[in-house]
């Protein structure tokens, strides 16, 4: 969560925001600020543009509702399967995305530590460190799903492996920053006892650091469970692949039943996700706990007045003894009941881990004969394939880039409003506070994917579903932004206005939007970057864009063409992420 003036991370409960340390922000220049609203102005033009050419307007939309009821009619009643059958299905799925996750995590931590400039031993690492985070969130993991199909073959495997990868982008991005807003305080003192770097690292940051690995960790399960769905139309096993089997032969009624249990699982995942960080933010450990310390000073240059008792205003101090003083303060945690049941909680993860491990089905031996092969799997991806396919795929990029133009456009107007009336600082009536948060939650788990089924079957093949289907699942994630910015501006602005008489909807305007202005750019600037992604990807079912390419690519084994799209895709993300940064930073 970032806060709505600075979008910066806010300090966590319970700890001191400790920031001042830190480098000053260098002046906005006014250059950059004008050229971010010159980009924004041209990107809402091109958005308008897409909407044309995309021909997404009410004619279209009316003449899909018959449509509509044929799809419902043909949905009911819907077909479950066996709990017999249901169970395995999502038990697969599940250990697919813990394992990806723990993958990401893994490999996030370290490069996380490698790009935070007060961890990182130098410019050179900092640098190498961000570029493998943003380049692990550019590529696609459908991609990257692709690529590992063609070494190891079916099975959980390949899903892991390009989840747990592409994770690293945001995983890494989100762990880097939150070291860096750290107190220093603990890792300052332990340097000036002469603790080795990793010794500071380790024990100065890393205790505080720890209920934001797992936060983002539990954050990242509920996206990788919705990944997963969508990775089951390229075979990852477990319930996507069983939903992609029975909407491809049309078994609307066994296909939409596995819909909603999927959306009863991401529904469950995330409420449970949600409780646990919210848990993990209001019991944050304090770090000289786990310096071993206690919460009073040990001992003063000057006492009280002789004979005093002892008072809040002159409490009665003793000297240290001489052989106290030469004690080193302890570098590990004491062994209390917390770190008890903190072990006890690892071990049963790691049993987890290891449940998931052959709930996977993880194949060894198909491991092994992968990574051997290797370099003769990569010549069937090499040289990129040129001549008469790049207008295709230009095409395809190109409706891709129209889609998410479109799709954070018609996003915003319908999450902007309803992240307006879900927070309470602006109309605080509970009912309806509560009723849009709900709405808004709602929304938010149900995966694209399955919004992207929906609407290929309601208009059709082509950019129309992927727009629409990408423009609700934005009211989830934008609407949860917008409210929370809103409620993080600073009340008493509006508080002074009201007592000089201004009504509620003058102290709207002129205050918080003008305060909320900057964060909401940000965020629909983040959708976009991430619709630019989640556009490439919906192709796969039928959406329109480059994803249908990908998808007929890895049908055929044409692995050349599947590298030109990659290459196509990464310079998009790329060039997109390049603007949506710039314009964040400018507005910042």
């Amino acid at each position: 969560m970032t806060t709505a003036t600075t979008g910066e991370a806010p300090p966590l409960a319970g700890e001191p925001d400790e920031r001042a340390w830190a480098p000053p922000p260098r002046p906005r220049p006014r250059f950059a600020t004008l050229a971010a609203w010159g980009i924004i102005v041209a990107l809402f033009a091109a958005s308008i543009w897409s909407m044309y050419e995309l021909r997404i307007n009410i004619s279209s939309l009316v003449d899909s509702l018959d449509n509509a009821r044929l799809f419902v009619s043909r949905m009911f009643p819907l077909d479950f399967p066996p709990m017999a059958e249901i169970l395995p299905m999502v038990w697969e799925t599940m250990s697919i995305v813990i394992l990806a996750t723990a993958l990401c995590v893994v490999l996030a931590i370290p490069l996380a530590m490698l790009a935070a400039w007060n961890t990182s031993p130098g410019r050179g690492a900092r640098a190498s460190a961000r570029f493998l985070i943003v380049l692990a969130r550019a590529i696609p993991d459908m991609v990257l799903a692709v690529v590992f199909f063609r070494l190891f073959g079916l099975g959980g495997l390949p899903g892991v492996l390009a989840m747990g990868l592409h994770s690293v982008g945001m995983v890494g991005r989100l762990y880097a920053d939150s070291l860096e807003n750290l107190p220093s305080g603990p890792h300052d003192a332990l340097r000036a006892q002469g603790a080795a770097p990793l010794q500071r690292i380790l024990t100065g940051y890393v205790p505080a650091w720890t209920p934001h690995l797992i936060s983002v960790g539990l954050y990242r399960i509920d996206i990788n469970l919705r990944t997963s769905v969508l990775l089951g139309y390229v075979g990852v096993g477990g319930i996507g692949l069983a939903m992609a089997n029975s909407l491809r032969s049309l078994q609307y009624q066994r296909g939409m039943a596995l819909a909603l249990i999927v959306l009863g699982i991401c529904l469950a995942v995330e409420l449970l996700s949600g409780a646990i960080r919210a848990a993990l933010r209001g019991k944050r450990p304090r770090a000289r706990r786990w310096l071993g310390g206690s919460s009073a000073p040990r001992h003063s240059a000057t006492a009280g007045p002789v004979g005093a008792q002892p008072s809040p205003a002159h409490p009665v101090l003793r000297p240290v003894p001489d052989s106290a003083a030469q004690v080193q303060p302890r570098l590990s945690p004491p062994w209390t009941a917390t770190r008890v049941l903190r072990a006890l909680g690892c071990l049963a993860f790691a049993a987890l881990l290891v449940a998931a491990w052959f709930g996977a089905r993880i194949d060894l031996g198909s491991m092994v004969t992968g990574v051997q092969q290797l370099p003769a799997t990569l010549s069937f991806f090499l040289p990129p394939a040129t001549g008469d396919i790049l207008p295709s795929i230009a095409s395809g990029m190109l409706v891709t880039i129209q889609i998410a133009l479109a799709s954070t456009l018609l996003g915003a107007i319908l999450a902007i409003p309803a992240g307006v009336f879900a927070a309470r600082t602006v109309y605080p009536h509970p009912l309806l506070n509560t009723g849009f948060r709900v709405f808004i939650v709602s929304v938010r788990a149900i995966p694209e994917v399955i919004l992207a089924i929906i609407m290929v079957v309601i208009t059709g093949l082509g950019g129309v579903a992927g727009t629409l289907a990408l423009a609700v699942g934005c009211v989830g994630m934008l609407g949860k932004l917008v409210a929370d910015s809103i409620e993080e501006t600073d009340t008493r602005v509006q508080e002074a206005l009201r007592a000089a008489g201004a009504s509620r909807t003058q102290v709207f305007w002129a205050a918080t939007v003008r305060q909320v202005l900057p964060a909401i750019v940000s965020h629909v600037m983040y959708i976009l970057d991430n619709h630019v992604r989640s556009a490439t990807l919906l192709g796969v079912v039928g959406a329109g864009g480059i994803g249908f390419l990908l998808l007929n690519a890895a049908r055929v084994a044409e692995y050349d063409v599947i590298t030109t799209i990659m290459i196509a895709i990464l310079a998009t993300v790329l060039l997109v992420e390049g603007l949506s940064v710039a314009v964040r930073r400018a507005l910042r």
